[in-house]
């Protein structure tokens, strides 16, 4: 039986250049080809790649994109928890934030969206790999809204990494890593 998608999924993903922000948005967007008539794709960054804020905004959508840029959107992932309330005022009400827990000192000002904090850089340091959190973030949000199916983003990282063995393996372990989470976090 086929996956009942959304007729749109949007989502601004931001953290700090080097931490896959981009990466992410880019697996998402390819894998939203798939499925979606129109999909949006718009990177922001710094001057500095490393260490700047960026962001991402991502929409798949059945009907015609008016903007690829959003000053809020259904769902945001923030990668640096310490972005959390620079983020905050950009999520509609009743969406959803995940936001990486590592760095979250900061309370909601809000209660009009669901907060789902994950410790997603402590599982990636236990995978031996910091650099893998952006996919387990991933596969949080893709496991908690249904955007895609996981299968689509896989076969994403199956043609990015393919060639390489090892790094496509601890990469798709980390993204199920993050589908396993999600489902834990699911009601």
């Amino acid at each position: 039986m086929e996956q009942k998608l959304p007729s749109r999924v949007e989502v601004i993903m931001a953290g700090i250049g080097g931490m896959g922000v981009l990466m992410a948005g880019q697996l998402l967007s390819w894998a939203g080809l798939k499925r979606y008539e129109r999909v949006s794709w718009a990177p922001s960054y710094a001057v500095a790649r490393r260490g700047g804020l960026c962001e991402c905004t991502v929409v798949c959508s059945d009907e015609e994109i008016c903007s690829p840029l959003l000053d809020q959107a259904k769902a945001l992932l923030i990668f640096e928890g310490s972005q959390f309330k620079t983020f905050e005022p950009r999520v509609r009400p009743g969406g959803l934030m995940i936001v990486e827990s590592a760095g979250l000192e900061e309370q909601p000002s809000r209660e009009d969206y669901r907060l789902l904090p994950v410790a997603g850089m402590e599982i990636a340091i236990n995978m031996g790999a910091a650099v893998v959190n952006n996919l387990i973030l991933l596969g949080v949000f893709t496991e908690v809204t249904d955007a895609l199916p996981a299968e689509l983003i896989e076969a994403e990282l199956d043609k990015r990494y393919g060639a390489r063995e090892a790094t496509l393996a601890r990469n798709k372990e980390a993204f199920r890593r993050g589908l396993e989470l999600g489902q834990t976090l699911n009601p």
